[in-house]
């Protein structure tokens, strides 16, 4: 059995590229044995998430989750851990949740949301977690909320009823709410759910609180939401840095549900002169950050109105003359995370570079664009006399920048690796000096045998580059003939990248003996827009061909996989994909399909994202019907014959569950093998703990039955 220790890499890496003694360790490594992960082994592992860098430089805070089967829910805590790597500790400790610790700007406390009284609040700590308090009781809760930079308020986001003037009219129609044996909704406009909820007459608002205790005052009126309902940035409201503007995000359109035109907003801390700093543009503009010096605010824009995954652009606003720049026109990649370089000169942003998030950092007056840290490190050393490579990927996500100027944390995982938290030097000229600063899940991994996933590349039917995955099983030897499950993923504008996965985690669907691909057909994010679009209007078409082209390379390259015994999993537009599979080819021996779209027509009339069927399908069904008719698979029902399993939780409003249904009846109708798993108490997604362990245990039992006869 072999394996890399990615803990030994970096810290390979921490002391020296050169490094010889540190070389022979990891060789060492690779011949320890390790058993298959199970479902039991992921769920042991704890899920790092939202670093935050202390004022002084000196302390990094960071969330790690838990879920128990036992009591089938999660529990978040607080944690932090030295800069170096060193003294890592856990701040609280409490069977209720605590998430979202944000440091005071002059680092003396730490706040943070708990539910451990009166519903999620706001308490504060001490930086060594002692005197912990409550600050709010808010009866709507808080949602997420950041200190102002001068330390005088909290904003902070609530659910509220949007014609309440306080919060004592919100507590009290909530409770009359509950009080009422009558449960019926009274829907007058669109979107009435979102995602896995009703919406109701509820609306997502900013308040503005003294960080010292006082009245909220709202500063996002109307019937209207910040964050907006969906397609927002990382954070949607923050303060200037003289805590005395806010900027934040909504969409102010009549009809919300067919409309991406969210918008930069600016209003007073106290409420007053609100305006809009994006209207020129009616695509979606999101993710306000100011400038440390506070003349500018950075954001993020795409131009297509409609279009859910344009590109992203980083655009400036310049606060004293209203004037904006974009400064990402030449670059064929999409912009996520932002971050303000301490002069305010120059601006540092990830984006998806391929199945990897690459930093990239660009003059704030405009001019070259500089990509500082790809996906994959290339590294030579040398040992034995001989030069030899090393290949670093990691998917490196939720940067900070250090107050020095030239550390950069973030969170760092790959395929065979769980996020931990990470450094790296960049003084504006190169990276170096790579470390990984907390272990959190090593003595489960130590157990475990995962092999990292190889990338290839083919060119398909009109001679594009698509790049995949291949996954091997932990037992892996190439002299045998292995069955394969061949993955799609969903979007249909997603990607596949080099990250641990817990709702399609590709080590555990290979961990029974599988054989696992996934490639990124178009659509996939991250290999330039033209790519990205090649989806639209065309989804049973160019991604199909792709997905078949690649099996075709495959079975050309890696002998390995036994042609025979291949079957094809996928959720929501890969959910799509494997009832397009069921109506177009008979290559695949079984098939596994959660929250699949199956039906557009009614798909159209039940989902709550209406400008995403009416963008990738040019218009509405009754306007364009024959869009709505050549790309649903249910027109190919006839055709069905391969052995399928359907999966829908009750909750999905994205994907309605009667398209797992009408699916269903179909096969069942016409004798195909099926089975049918239903979760009343789930949505697009399986999160419950013992829902997640049945379904995975359902799909390794579906495809043992089907291609290990």
């Amino acid at each position: 059995m072999k394996r890399f220790s990615f803990l030994m890499i970096l810290a390979l890496l921490a002391v020296t590229l050169q490094a010889q003694t540190q070389v022979e360790r990891i060789e060492m490594l690779e011949d320890e044995p390790g058993r298959p992960m199970t479902f039991e082994d992921m769920y042991d592992l704890g899920r790092l998430s939202d670093p935050q860098v202390s004022p002084d430089g000196s302390t990094i805070l960071y969330v790690v989750t838990y879920y128990s089967l036992e009591s089938n829910r999660s529990n978040s805590d607080i944690y932090a851990v030295d800069v170096t790597g060193e003294n890592s500790r856990r701040l609280t400790r409490d069977a209720a949740s605590d998430r979202n610790p944000r440091w005071s700007p002059d680092g003396e406390s730490i706040a943070f949301v708990s539910s451990r009284e009166n519903g999620s609040q706001i308490w504060t700590m001490t930086p060594d977690g002692t005197g912990k308090r409550r600050l709010t009781d808010i009866s709507t809760g808080i949602d997420a909320f950041v200190w102002t930079p001068d330390g005088a308020h909290f904003l902070y986001s609530s659910a509220v009823f949007a014609d309440c003037a306080d919060d004592a009219c919100n507590r009290e129609r909530l409770a009359a709410r509950e009080a009422d044996p009558v449960k019926a909704r009274l829907i007058d406009r669109l979107p009435y759910r979102v995602w896995n909820s009703w919406k109701d007459d509820r609306y997502s608002h900013v308040f503005a609180i003294p960080s010292a205790g006082g009245i909220p005052v709202e500063l996002t009126p109307g019937a209207f939401d910040t964050p907006p309902i969906d397609i927002g940035g990382h954070q949607d409201f923050v303060a200037s840095p003289d805590g005395k503007e806010v900027a934040y995000v909504k969409n102010t359109d009549e009809m919300v549900a067919a409309s991406t035109n969210n918008d930069i907003w600016l209003v007073g801390i106290d409420g007053s002169n609100a305006r809009c700093i994006t209207t020129a543009n009616l695509g979606n503009d999101n993710q306000p950050v100011y400038s440390p010096d506070g003349k500018y605010i950075a954001y993020r824009s795409m131009a297509r109105a409609g279009y859910e995954a344009d590109k992203y652009d980083l655009k400036i606003f310049e606060r004293a003359s209203g004037r904006t720049w974009t400064l990402t026109e030449g670059v064929d990649r999409s912009v996520d995370e932002i971050l303000w370089t301490a002069d305010s000169k120059r601006l540092l942003f990830t984006a998806q570079d391929g199945p990897y998030k690459s930093l990239f950092d660009v003059p704030v007056q405009g001019g070259d664009v500089l990509r500082v840290l790809k996906g994959v490190l290339e590294l030579q050393y040398t040992h034995m006399d001989t030069v030899k490579t090393i290949e670093l990927g990691t998917y490196r996500h939720d940067f900070r920048l250090h107050p020095d100027g030239e550390t950069l944390v973030f969170l760092g995982e790959r395929m065979n690796y769980p996020a931990e938290v990470m450094s790296i030097k960049y003084d504006g000229q190169a990276i170096s000096d790579i470390r990984q600063l907390t272990t959190t899940n090593a003595a489960v991994l130590e157990q475990l045998a995962m092999h990292a996933p190889e990338n290839f590349t083919f060119k398909s039917f009109d001679g594009k580059d698509v790049q995949g995955w291949i996954l091997v099983p932990p037992d892996f030897d190439p002299s045998k003939k292995y069955p394969m499950i061949y993955l799609v993923h969903g979007g249909p504008q997603g990607v596949w990248s080099d990250n641990f996965h817990y709702r399609w985690n590709l080590e555990l669907f290979a961990s029974p003996g599988f054989v696992v691909a996934a490639v990124n057909c178009r659509g996939s994010v991250g290999f330039g827009q033209e790519f990205t679009d090649g989806v639209n209007g065309d989804w049973g078409g160019a991604p199909y061909k792709d997905l078949m082209k690649g099996l075709d390379h495959i079975l050309a390259n890696y002998p390995f996989v036994d042609k025979d015994r291949i079957g094809a999993a996928g959720a929501s537009y890969g959910g799509y994909m494997m009832n397009w599979f069921l109506g177009n080819t008979d290559r695949f021996k079984a098939i596994f399909c959660h929250a699949g779209v199956y039906d557009l027509w009614s798909m159209y009339g039940a989902t709550e994202e209406l400008w995403f069927p009416e963008w990738e399908f040019e218009g509405t069904p009754w306007k364009n019907p024959k869009m709505y008719d050549r790309w649903s698979p249910s027109r190919l029902a006839a055709k069905f014959k391969t052995p399928t399993y359907v999966s829908h939780g009750q909750l999905d409003f994205r994907v309605p569950v009667t398209q797992g249904m009408q699916l269903f009846t179909a096969l069942q109708r016409q004798g195909v093998e099926s089975h049918f798993l239903y979760f009343p108490d789930e949505g697009h997604l399986v999160l419950r703990p013992r829902n997640a362990q049945l379904w995975y245990r359902e799909f390794h039992d579906w495809f043992r039955k089907k291609l290990m006869p």
